[in-house]
C-alpha cells in the first residue's frame, strides 16, 4: 500500500489531472529507492543505472515473482555496476511463480532461468545484500533480450543458459554477495545455488560473505558453488548444508560423477575461509590445485544420492591445494599429500554444530561459520 506522500500517490493524482508524467514514477527518498513485490523491479534497476546520485534500492519485506517467462527475475549488467540491492526484512527473491507455470511441465513452478543474473561489466562496488534466494527448478528458456547482454561478441552456451539456479555471474564480473540465503533451487547441469563463469577473466574475484547455501541440487557439479573454468572467488565465513549433486546421469563420467557441494574447476581459483560445509553429499573436490582453504570445518558430508558405489569425501584434491588450521572430519582424497598431519581427524571431538550452524566448544573457537549479527 503506498502512502499519500509516495510519489505513486502523486503519480496517479497527476494522471488523473491529465499531466503528462514520465515513463517512471517509484519512491525515491534520500536514501534510496524503495520498492515492494508490486513494483517492477527491471525498470527500478534501470532508473537507477542512469542516477548518478542515487545508486541504493532497498527491497521492502515480501516476495518478489517473475510475472512472465524469461531469463531472470532481475538482471544486472555493466550498465548497472555500482547498484546496492539490500533486503529488508530478508526478502524472498523467486524463480517460481505458480500463476503463469505450465503445472505439467518438469521445471514447474520455475518460470526463470536464474533468480538473479550478475553479467558482464560489474565491479566490487555492486553489493547484493540480505535476501532469500529460492525457487529455482531447472526452467531454461535460451532467448535472450539484447538488454540483458550487452556485448554480444561474448559467446553463450548450456552452462550460461542452465547452471546458476539462484544466481549466474559472467564473464568480467565481480560482486559483493553478503548475508544471502540460497535455499532449495535445482539446476542442470550445475549450480542449484552460484555458477561463476568468469571464462579466464581473473584478475578480480567475486566476494560471497556471511551466506548460507542449504537444499541446492544440481545433476551434475556444485549443487551449492560452482567455479567454471577459469573463474576466481573468495568464501568467507559461510555455511553449506545439505546440498546434493550427481542427482542425475550427468556426464557418466570422472570427474563429473561423484562431485561436491562446492565444485572447482581446472584453472580456477577459489579461497575459502571460516566455511563450514556438513550434512552434504559429498564436501567440495576441487580440480584446479590452486585452492586455499584456511580455518574451515568439513565434517559430516555423508547424504545419499548420486551414483552408486561411490565413496563419500570431505575434500577431493586431485592436484593439491593449500589447506591450514581446518578440521577434516572423514574422508580426504589427496594423491599430492597437501593437507598437513593433524587436520584429518577421524572422530574429532567438539565437533558438533547448534541449529543456527555454528560450532559448539571451545576447541573449535577459530574454525568455521558463525551467523551474523541481526
Amino acid at each position: 500500500m503506498k502512502s499519500l506522500a509516495s510519489p505513486q500517490f502523486l503519480a496517479l493524482a497527476l494522471s488523473l489531472a491529465g499531466v503528462a508524467l514520465p515513463l517512471h514514477a517509484y519512491d525515491l527518498r534520500p536514501d534510496a529507492y524503495y520498492v515492494d513485490p508490486s513494483d517492477n523491479l527491471q525498470r527500478v534497476l534501470d532508473l537507477a543505472a542512469t542516477n548518478p546520485a542515487q545508486k541504493t534500492i532497498k527491497f521492502q519485506a515480501g516476495t518478489y515473482r517473475p510475472t512472465a517467462p524469461g531469463l531472470a527475475l532481475m538482471y544486472l549488467n555493466r550498465r548497472h555496476d555500482g547498484l546496492q540491492l539490500i533486503g529488508l526484512g530478508r526478502p524472498v527473491l523467486t524463480a517460481a511463480n505458480t500463476n503463469v507455470a505450465n503445472p505439467r511441465a518438469p521445471s514447474f513452478p520455475a518460470i526463470v532461468n536464474h533468480v538473479i543474473y550478475l553479467g558482464d561489466g560489474l565491479s566490487s562496488n555492486t553489493v547484493v545484500r540480505h535476501f532469500q534466494l529460492t525457487g529455482a527448478n531447472h526452467f531454461v528458456t535460451n532467448s535472450l533480450p539484447e538488454a540483458v547482454e550487452p556485448d554480444h561478441s561474448l559467446k553463450k552456451g548450456r552452462f550460461y543458459f542452465g547452471d546458476g539456479g539462484a544466481i549466474k555471474i559472467y564473464h568480467r564480473s565481480y560482486p559483493v554477495l553478503r548475508d544471502l540465503e540460497i535455499i532449495d533451487n535445482y539446476a542442470s547441469p550445475c549450480a542449484g545455488g552460484i555458477s561463476i563463469q568468469h571464462e579466464g577473466a581473473t584478475n578480480r574475484f567475486v566476494l560471497i560473505e556471511d551466506c548460507v547455501f542449504r537444499r541446492n541440487r544440481a545433476e551434475v557439479t556444485g549443487a551449492a558453488l560452482d567455479l567454471l573454468w577459469g573463474s576466481h572467488a573468495r568464501v568467507v565465513n559461510c555455511l553449506f548444508e545439505g546440498n546434493v549433486s550427481n542427482t542425475g546421469p550427468g556426464e557418466g563420467e570422472n570427474p563429473f560423477n561423484n562431485n561436491g557441494a562446492i565444485t572447482v574447476f581446472p584453472r580456477s581459483r577459489l579461497v575459502l575461509d571460516r566455511c563450514t560445509l556438513t550434512g552434504n553429499r559429498n564436501g567440495l573436490d576441487d580440480q584446479s590445485g590452486l585452492g586455499q582453504y584456511t580455518r574451515c570445518i568439513f565434517a559430516g558430508n555423508r547424504a545419499p544420492g548420486g551414483l552408486p558405489g561411490l565413496p563419500r569425501f570431505e575434500l577431493d584434491l586431485p592436484l593439491g591445494a593449500s589447506v591450514r588450521d581446518c578440521v577434516l572430519a572423514g574422508t580426504v582424497i589427496d594423491p599430492q599429500g597437501s593437507v598437513p598431519a593433524g587436520a584429518i581427524r577421524p572422530n574429532p571431538p567438539g565437533v558438533s554444530l547448534d541449529t543456527r550452524g555454528a560450532p559448539v566448544g571451545s576447541e573449535l573457537a577459530e574454525q568455521g561459520y558463525r551467523p551474523p549479527a541481526p
